[in-house]
Formats: C-alpha cells, structure tokens, sequence
C-alpha cells in the first residue's frame, strides 16, 4: 500500500474513532443528566460511563456546559449532523404544504418527535437553570430558536391566507412557541401518564383551534 493512502487511511480511522468517543461521551452525558439532573452529574461520572478518562471528556466534548448543550442539540436533531433543524428535509417538507392543517399536523409530528429525545434533557436544564449561569444562557438560546421556528409557522400561515382573523400575529407565535415547548409533552406523558399518539393527536388539535379558529 503506497505510504500516502496509509496516511489516509490513519486518518480517516482516527476521525472515525474520534467520532465514536465523542457519541459515546454525549450518550453518557445524557444519560446522566436525565437520571441524576445537572447539579449531580459529574465529569468523572461521564467519563466511568463511557469508559474514557476525564481529559479525554474534557478533549472530545468540553466542560459540563458543553456537554448538556450538545446532548440537547443532538436531540433535538436526532443525530450530530451539521445541517440546523429548520433545514431538515421534515421541516422543509412542511413549509412546503399547501394545506394548512395539514402543516400543523406535519408540524405536530415533528415536534413531538422531538419532544420523546429532548423531554428529560430539557428538564434537566430548566432545573440547572435556576442556579447555575451557564445553564440559563443555553436555556434563553433553545428558548430563541423556538421563537423562530414558531415565527417560521405563523409566516407560513400567513402567506396560506390561513391564520384565523381572531388572533394577532405576535399572540399567534406565542401559541406556536408555546407548543413547542417539551414541557407540555413531559406533563402529560411522563406525569399524566398519555401516550405518544394521544398527545400528538391533542396538541395538533390545540393548535388548528387556536391559530386557523
């Protein structure tokens, strides 16, 4: 084997490798921070998890910070790509629709799959958020980028002619943010016990209701 596709090869191992550690840190990072909360989990606890070292954490991920924003991003995604959420060909498929319950339902659908990844980060880190500085910031970004999705729906309602002449634009996005919120799910399933498909099936209901009349 020529000595330069040798280096390549070493290459493309070592990312591959590196790769694997760092999901396997995020894993166990999440992991944690959803059966111990934020406050309890420590670097050396995701680190015995994934069964690397402490600098190696600190090396493929970062502090605690980091590791919470990435295992939430990653859920929210539903893997470690590149490509943001509202470029996501489920997303782009929506804002395509034409019919506008059917968008609030493809929408739904969306949003309630991402609930069932991010529903226990995210109440880690409305919990860690109250006491620690660095949680909150993140907290105020995911809670940003939910106002622009919602933002994004309403503007599509719009231009469909479709949004219900009983409520303004500004109300509207606050009831699209707030179904976007994984709280409703984690109340009414984790708490109350709904399933999946009930909740889903409500929350588009909720939605047609409030923002077409």
């Amino acid at each position: 084997m020529p000595e330069d596709v040798k280096r390549e090869y070493r290459s493309t191992l070592r990312a591959a490798q590196a790769a694997d550690t760092r999901s396997a840190i995020v894993a166990a990072a999440a992991h944690l921070f959803v059966e111990r909360g934020y406050a309890a989990t420590t670097i050396d606890a995701v680190a015995a998890d994934a069964g690397v070292s402490r600098k190696t954490v600190f090396t493929a991920v970062g502090g605690k910070v980091e590791l919470l924003k990435t295992a939430v991003d990653w859920a929210v995604a539903g893997d470690d790509g590149a490509v943001s959420v509202r470029n996501r060909p489920a997303v782009l498929d929506v804002l395509a629709r034409s019919g506008a319950k059917d968008l609030l339902a493809g929408w739904t659908r969306v949003l309630v799959g991402i609930d069932v990844r991010v529903a226990g980060l995210f109440r880690a880190l409305e919990v860690a958020a109250e006491s620690d500085d660095d949680a909150r910031t993140l907290l105020e970004e995911s809670q940003r980028q939910r106002l622009s999705g919602a933002r994004e729906i309403v503007k599509r309602l719009i231009a469909l002619n479709a949004l219900s002449p009983d409520v303004s634009r500004a109300e509207a996005v606050d009831i699209a943010w707030l179904a976007t919120d994984p709280v409703l799910y984690d109340r009414f399933v984790r708490v109350r016990g709904w399933s999946v498909t009930r909740f889903e099936a409500w929350l588009a209901r909720l939605l047609v209701t409030q923002l077409l009349g």
